[in-house]
């Protein structure tokens, strides 16, 4: 009879390393083997690039998929009350059901300025929670910051 080795985490330790899952973020010349590009060698490092890209995208900037990205920079701009910010919650678990449909979201915060000091005005933090559906008992999360500044890429 067949005993499963449990111990090893399969999206976490990659025991060959030649092989990369893909691009890294931000874009920058790798140093290695890894191609021109540096890249990311286990699977949950690409999926918060995903992640990452996904939810920093507006919708409609991406060409010829119209439909990828959230408009979350549009609700700096608004007042900020609970039914936004639930919202902001069930249109991340929409594209998430969508674009992302290996990832398991566990929890989903959405923080303005009046829910943290650590945040300033026209300020949203998004903290997403989430598992790869293959391998339930892996959390990791991602946090993004969203602000109304002009970054010096936009001038």
């Amino acid at each position: 009879m067949a005993i499963k080795d449990t111990t090893r985490k399969a999206f976490i330790e990659d025991n060959d390393e030649n092989i990369f899952i893909g691009i890294d973020l931000p874009f920058r010349k790798s140093n290695g083997k890894e191609g021109y590009f540096a890249s990311t060698s286990t699977t949950i490092e690409a999926v918060k690039n995903n992640i990452r890209n996904l939810v920093n995208t507006h919708q409609g900037e991406r060409f010829m998929q119209p439909n990828l990205g959230l408009n979350l920079r549009t609700l700096l701009f608004e007042h900020i009350t609970n039914e936004n910010l639930i919202g902001v919650q069930n249109a991340i678990m929409d594209k998430f059901e969508f674009w992302l449909p290996f990832v398991e979201v566990r929890n989903i915060e959405v923080l303005s300025n009046d829910d943290d000091s650590n945040i300033g005005m026209n300020e949203i933090r998004v903290k997403i929670l989430f598992n790869i559906k293959q391998d339930p008992n892996t959390l990791d999360s991602v946090t993004l910051d969203f602000n109304s500044e002009i970054s010096e890429g936009d001038r």
